[in-house]
C-alpha cells in the first residue's frame, strides 16, 4: 500500500512538473517580440499572407488555446492547414519544424542518439571514477596519493569544459594523432568507430564531473568512516573491503546517487559545448539552432523532452535508494 502511494504521488508529482516546464516555455517565448509566423513568410510578406501563415502554423488562436493544442498533439496529432497543402503530425505529436519542414520527434529522433551516447558514456565513466578516487583519497587520508587525488580534482573543477575539449583536441588529436577529433559514427554502423569517436567526448565530461564526484565522494566517506557502526564492524572482526563496501559506501552512494541523477537527466537534455567541440549534431546543437530560428514548435518539444530526463531520472533516483537503504 506504502509503495503504491508512494508511486501515484512521485506519477502525480512527474505530470504537475512537466506541465509546468511546458506552460512556462509557451508564455517565455509567447511575450517575446520575435514572430515565428514572420520568419516563416518573409520580408516581402504582406499583412494578409502573415494572417494565412498564422492561421496554418496555428499561431492565430490565443496563446491558452495554442499550448490545449500542443498537449492534446502528443496523445491524438495534429493536422496543420486545410486541404491539400495540409500537414499531417502524427501522435505523438511534439510540434512541427516549419524551418526544417520536419516534424519535430523526428529532428529529436536524429540528434537523440547522438547525446545520449555522450551523456550516457561520460556518465558511467564518471561515476566509477570519481567514486573511487573519492574512496582511495579517503582511505589514504593526509598521503600523496590523497593531495595527488584532491588536487587533480580541484583542476578538474576550475578547468571549464571547452578549454578541456580543446587540449584533448590539441594532444590527442593533432599532437599524437591517436583520436579522432570530430565526428560521429552510429552505434548500429559500427560499434568500434562509435566507441572510438567518442572517447575524447567522454573523458572531457568523465574529468570535469568525475572531479566533483571525487570531492564529494571523499567528504563522505570520511563522515562514514567515523561513525558507530563502521567501529562496530570493524571490532566484529570483519574484513576492511567488507566494512569500506558494505557499510560505508553503501550510506556514501545515496547523496552520489542523488546527484548523479540529476546530472544526467540535465545532460541528456543537450551537452551543449562538448556537442560544439567536437562537431557533433546533438539535442544541445539542435536547440540553438532552434532559438536563433525563434523555431517556437522544437523550442517547446526539446525542452518538454529534457523535462522529462529530469523527472525520470529523479524517479529512477527514488527508487535506488530503497536498495541502498532499507530505512528510506
Amino acid at each position: 500500500m506504502k509503495t503504491m502511494r508512494f508511486l501515484l504521488t512521485k506519477l502525480a508529482g512527474m505530470i504537475a512538473v512537466l506541465l509546468l516546464v511546458s506552460l512556462a516555455t509557451y508564455l517565455i517565448f509567447y511575450i517575446l517580440p520575435a514572430d515565428p509566423a514572420r520568419t516563416e513568410c518573409g520580408r516581402l510578406c504582406t499583412p494578409s499572407e502573415l494572417r494565412a501563415v498564422r492561421a496554418f502554423m496555428g499561431l492565430a488562436q490565443p496563446v491558452w488555446r495554442q499550448y490545449l493544442d500542443f498537449l492534446a498533439a502528443i496523445f491524438a496529432g495534429r493536422t496543420y492547414g486545410t486541404g491539400p497543402g495540409s500537414i499531417v503530425c502524427s501522435a505523438p505529436c511534439l510540434g512541427y519544424s516549419f524551418q526544417q519542414n520536419r516534424t519535430v520527434l523526428s529532428l529529436i529522433g536524429q540528434t537523440l542518439p547522438v547525446t545520449a551516447s555522450i551523456a550516457l558514456g561520460a556518465a558511467a565513466a564518471w561515476l566509477v571514477a570519481g567514486t573511487a578516487a573519492g574512496v582511495i583519497s579517503a582511505l589514504r587520508r593526509g598521503t600523496a596519493t590523497d593531495r595527488v587525488v584532491m588536487t587533480t580534482a580541484i583542476v578538474g573543477v576550475s578547468a571549464p569544459s571547452y578549454l578541456v575539449g580543446l587540449l584533448a583536441i590539441l594532444l590527442f588529436g593533432f599532437k599524437l594523432n591517436i583520436l579522432p577529433v570530430s565526428g560521429y559514427v552510429s552505434l548500429l554502423q559500427s560499434p568500434a568507430q562509435w566507441a572510438f569517436h567518442l572517447i575524447l567526448p567522454w573523458c572531457t565530461l568523465a574529468f570535469i564531473s568525475a572531479a566533483i564526484y571525487g570531492r564529494l565522494t571523499r567528504s563522505q566517506m570520511l563522515d562514514a568512516l567515523g561513525e558507530d557502526y563502521v567501529r562496530t564492524a570493524r571490532a566484529k572482526g570483519l574484513l576492511e573491503r567488507r566494512v569500506v563496501v558494505r557499510h560505508a559506501l553503501r550510506n556514501v552512494m545515496i547523496p552520489i546517487i542523488t546527484m548523479f541523477g540529476l546530472d544526467v537527466g540535465a545532460l541528456l537534455g543537450g551537452a551543449v559545448i562538448t556537442e560544439k567541440v567536437y562537431s557533433m549534431y546533438g539535442l544541445g546543437a539542435l536547440l540553438i539552432g532552434a532559438v536563433q530560428t525563434t523555431d517556437l514548435s522544437t523550442i517547446s518539444g526539446v525542452t518538454l523532452l529534457a523535462a522529462v530526463f529530469v523527472v525520470v531520472a529523479n524517479f529512477l533516483v527514488d527508487l535506488t535508494y530503497k536498495l541502498l537503504d532499507p530505512r528510506v
